[in-house]
This record gives structure tokens, C-alpha cells and sequence, in this order.
């Protein structure tokens, strides 16, 4: 299939998908811009038709972030959590794809870190390692959280990956990270954005 076929097939697929029609304020920005996209190509405004597109496809990203940062577990009684808003369009710098990360703290001071990367770069690096058992072993410690295996390094990160396209990491002090990561429904996460 030549690209010119491919473009208005892969903007139909897009809304036939139910990406135009999820959550209701992004929806109309993402519906926006693939109508935009599509009027353009018709019009033969390439140059026009990538620009709506890319504009979609950041839209949506935006929008997974907030599916994962949904799924991550409230503060424990006696700590507090900040999400950091920011990381999700720092990865667009980053081969792009979806991100959510939140920080919980107690009052002494301890922190933990929770990030989750979807379908981009990161997953990539770390998809050989944590796929693969034997190198688990080799890298460090093993450990099982809800029925998902986890690579426990030094004491202070622990991290899998979920469904081969999210990957879950916390940072900090490791018995409280992986406390905090037994909250977690694993296998929402790792299907976030899949009905």
C-alpha cells in the first residue's frame, strides 16, 4: 500500500478505535486534528496533514499519561504524593510514547519514586533485561509483586515490564517501593489504554 493510502486508513482506524471518542475534552482535540489532517491530504497539503497528525498523536499520548497516572496507588496514610505534570512531554525528547511519575515522601523525609514509561524508548532499553528471567537473575535480586516478577537493584530500584510495553520502575528505599507497588492493580497497568 502506497503512504498516500496509507494516511486517510490509519486516521480511520484512529476514530474507529475509540481514540476520537475517550475522555471528552482531549476527544475533540484529537477529533480536531485528525479532521484537519484529513481535510489537508484531501486538499494535498502534506506538509499540513503530518502536522494534524503529529498533533494527534501528542494529544493521545497526554491522554495514556493521565490513564497511568490514574492507576498509580494514593499516598499511604502519613505521607504525602506530588504527581510531576511535566514528565510526560519531556518524553517526546525521548522517542516519545507515554509517561506518568509521582513522588510519595513521609515525614521523616523518605521518598519514593514511581514512574511508569509506555511504548517508548525506555521500554525499549530495558524490554532485553526484564523479558528475560536469566538476565533478572544475573542483574540482581528477584522479587514477586502481585504475580509479576520484579529486578531489584541495590536496595533502592525496583522495576518490571508489564504486558512487553510498560515499564514500571520505583525509585527509593526498596521494601517501602515495592509496599507501595503492592497496591497496584499490575495487570490494569499493563493494559491501561486497551478496553
Amino acid at each position: 500500500m502506497r503512504l498516500c493510502q496509507a494516511i486517510p486508513a490509519c486516521l480511520a482506524t484512529l476514530c474507529l478505535s475509540g481514540i476520537c471518542l475517550s475522555g471528552p475534552a482531549l476527544a475533540d482535540t484529537v477529533s480536531d486534528a485528525l479532521d484537519a489532517a484529513s481535510a489537508a491530504y484531501a486538499a494535498g497539503d502534506l506538509n499540513k496533514a503530518a502536522a494534524g497528525i503529529t498533533t494527534a498523536g501528542k494529544e493521545i499520548a497526554a491522554m495514556q499519561s493521565g490513564m497511568l497516572l490514574a492507576l498509580f496507588p494514593p499516598a499511604p496514610e502519613g505521607w504525602t504524593r506530588s504527581d510531576n505534570t511535566d514528565m510526560a512531554q519531556g518524553l517526546s525528547m525521548m522517542g516519545g510514547g507515554s509517561g506518568a511519575e509521582a513522588t510519595y515522601a513521609d515525614a521523616e523525609g523518605l521518598t519514593i519514586t514511581l514512574s511508569a514509561y509506555a511504548d517508548n524508548m525506555m521500554v525499549q532499553t530495558f524490554a532485553g533485561v526484564l523479558g528475560n528471567a536469566q538476565m533478572m537473575a544475573m542483574m540482581g535480586k528477584t522479587v514477586e509483586i502481585n504475580g509479576v516478577t520484579f529486578l531489584e537493584q541495590e536496595g533502592q530500584t525496583t522495576m518490571a515490564l508489564l504486558e512487553n510495553r510498560v515499564l514500571l520502575q520505583a525509585n527509593g528505599e526498596a521494601a517501602k517501593a515495592q509496599e507501595l507497588i503492592g497496591q497496584m492493580d499490575l495487570a490494569k497497568l499493563g493494559k491501561f489504554d486497551t478496553p
